[in-house]
């Protein structure tokens, strides 16, 4: 799928019983997961020790887990807890009758603290489709690229520039672009026009704001 080297692979299923056990799920949350999960498997392990990959500090492993679903319909939540549990990078392949998504979030572990950014994916699409290219001389670069290959147009492709300030600076431009879509609907409800005009000069000033992120 992701053309590893056979050194990567793994193939192991893992029972869902595994995930219940290890991960502090709500009920409601185990009713998602069984209903939306069918089989999960662990395909691939990258790392320095199963290709010729330099070490580096902040990723020491990514883990490709292949997760196919009984539904189109996915709960992110279900991935964010997962990848809470396991203290390594994770590349999320999704299967659902014969299409495929990449999920991926820019993950942070640092010491015993693992902090789970916000998800990007891909659209669903053939297996050969999937834009998720081993790129990189060390494993951060490999996961870096990952994370700008699954993004796409969401995040700059320059592998020159900070990811996670690439990061910091979408969110921040989706947030902005939120809250220009509240102030145009309240300019429209608006009867007023000195609160409108009040409304018009706040929309102006945050659109600058957005122009220049």
């Amino acid at each position: 799928m992701l053309r590893l080297m056979k050194s990567t692979e793994f193939n192991k299923r893992v029972p869902k019983q595994k995930f219940y056990e290890n991960m502090n799920m709500t009920p409601a949350m185990k009713k998602v997961f069984a209903e939306q999960i069918k089989i999960v498997y662990w395909k691939n392990k990258i790392a320095s020790t199963t290709m010729n990959l330099a070490k580096s500090k902040d990723v020491m492993e990514i883990e490709v887990l292949e997760i196919r679903l009984n539904t189109m319909q996915f709960n992110e939540k279900i991935l964010r807890q997962i990848d809470k549990v396991i203290p390594y990078h994770i590349l999320f392949l999704l299967e659902f009758k014969g299409k495929y998504q990449a999920w991926i979030s820019y993950k942070e572990i640092v010491n015993d603290t693992v902090k789970v950014n916000q998800y990007y994916h891909t659209a669903w699409v053939d297996e050969e489709s999937l834009p998720c290219k081993l790129e990189g001389l060390d494993m951060n670069a490999v996961y870096e690229n990952f994370v700008r290959q699954i993004a796409g147009a969401e995040l700059s492709a320059d592998e020159n520039t900070n990811l996670k300030e690439d990061i910091e600076q979408a969110e921040e431009k989706k947030q902005i672009e939120k809250q220009i879509k509240v102030l145009q609907a309240k300019i429209r409800k608006e009867k007023q026009f000195n609160r409108k005009v009040e409304l018009n000069n706040e929309l102006k000033k945050l659109r600058k704001v957005f122009e220049k992120l």
